[in-house]
């Protein structure tokens, strides 16, 4: 038996101009973002299509965010979905996705950074046959020097898979039709890197730059050091690197310890040197030794993430969903 999903084919037949989309927003502790930002986004909504629906994933807030969101409820287009703790972004998006019921699906942040005037383009393009369309960065001139230089650190090294290729700069602000939504809701892993995925299901895919804005209100949430966690968790999930990189150091280290030892032994006998001391000795033990943990770490980190597999754990937790779309069937949450 073949391991594979079968998904619609995208033969090239016209696309609607005005189709049932969605619009997957994840938030933690935006309740002070959300109400500028529902305004501007479900005006826009209205000037592009009938049937649309904003899916408010709340990660587990704990400001304002569930109180914020209530006079939103009373109307149909809005659904909100409340997670039972905060799981992370990237199983926020995915039970976004999940829920998400157009054909097709955007996902954008609360903060406003992701400009609400770049969804027509990316329906445009949509409807031009493309599968996906992916909102790039035009600049990173707001970020710090440290994180600029992690974002390229990071892009370098889970590109180096070859069988994979993650766009520099490309986000979660992106549009996928209904085809990439089930591709990536067919995926089943508990360690979430949804850029990696976006690349992984692969299918035709556009590229549009953009500027971001600056964030509304408040302060990321985000900080270096999850930002770390995720790089790290993106580079063990989609490439083999840092195994093979420390195959190769410990091949370099075993090679130079046989060099080193056969220069001890051509001093010792040919040039009458006395053996080396202890401190030489002692240096190498600890250097060796340092390294040998290094692999051992590196080697638990994708030892732990097969252990996270093989649990099966949902990826999330619903608490709650409330509020309905304006699809014609009337499908609420």
């Amino acid at each position: 038996m073949h391991n594979a999903l079968a998904v619609t084919p995208t033969t090239p037949q016209p696309r609607p101009l005005r189709p049932r989309l969605s619009v997957v927003v994840p938030a933690y502790n935006e309740a002070s973002n959300l109400p500028l930002l529902l305004p501007l986004l479900t005006d826009t909504l209205r000037q592009l299509t009938d049937q649309w629906e904003v899916v408010i994933v709340d990660d587990g807030s704990r400001d304002g965010t569930p109180l914020a969101m209530l006079p939103w409820l009373v109307q149909p287009g809005v659904r909100y979905l409340r997670l039972s703790r905060n799981f992370g972004k990237e199983c926020a998006l995915t039970a976004g996705i999940e829920y998400a019921q157009g054909e097709a699906v955007l996902c954008m942040d609360a903060d406003l950074q992701h400009p609400v005037e770049m969804i027509g383009p990316m329906l445009a393009a949509w409807r031009g046959g493309v599968d996906m369309v992916c909102a790039t960065r035009s600049t990173r001139a707001d970020e710090t020097f440290a994180k600029r230089a992690g974002t390229w650190l990071f892009y370098r090294l889970v590109n180096t898979n070859p069988s994979l290729h993650i766009p520099v700069d490309a986000g979660d602000f992106r549009l996928m039709d209904r085809c990439v939504v089930d591709a990536l809701k067919s995926l089943p892993e508990r360690n979430r890197f949804m850029k990696g995925l976006y690349a992984w299901v692969g299918f035709r895919n556009q590229i549009l730059p953009y500027t971001p804005n600056e964030r509304a209100s408040g302060k990321s949430t985000f900080s270096m050091r999850s930002l770390a966690r995720l790089a790290f968790t993106g580079v063990t999930t989609f490439t083999n690197f840092p195994l093979r990189l420390w195959s190769a150091v410990g091949s370099v280290i075993a090679f130079g310890a046989l060099a080193f030892g056969a220069w001890i032994i051509f001093e010792h006998f040919f040039e009458a040197q006395p053996l080396p001391g202890w401190a030489t000795l002692a240096t190498s033990m600890l250097f060796f030794s340092g390294v040998q943990l290094l692999s051992i770490g590196i080697l638990g980190e994708y030892v732990g993430r097969i252990f996270d597999e093989v649990k099966q754990r949902p990826i999330y937790i619903v608490a709650s969903q409330q509020g309905r779309s304006l699809f014609a069937d009337g499908e609420s949450a």
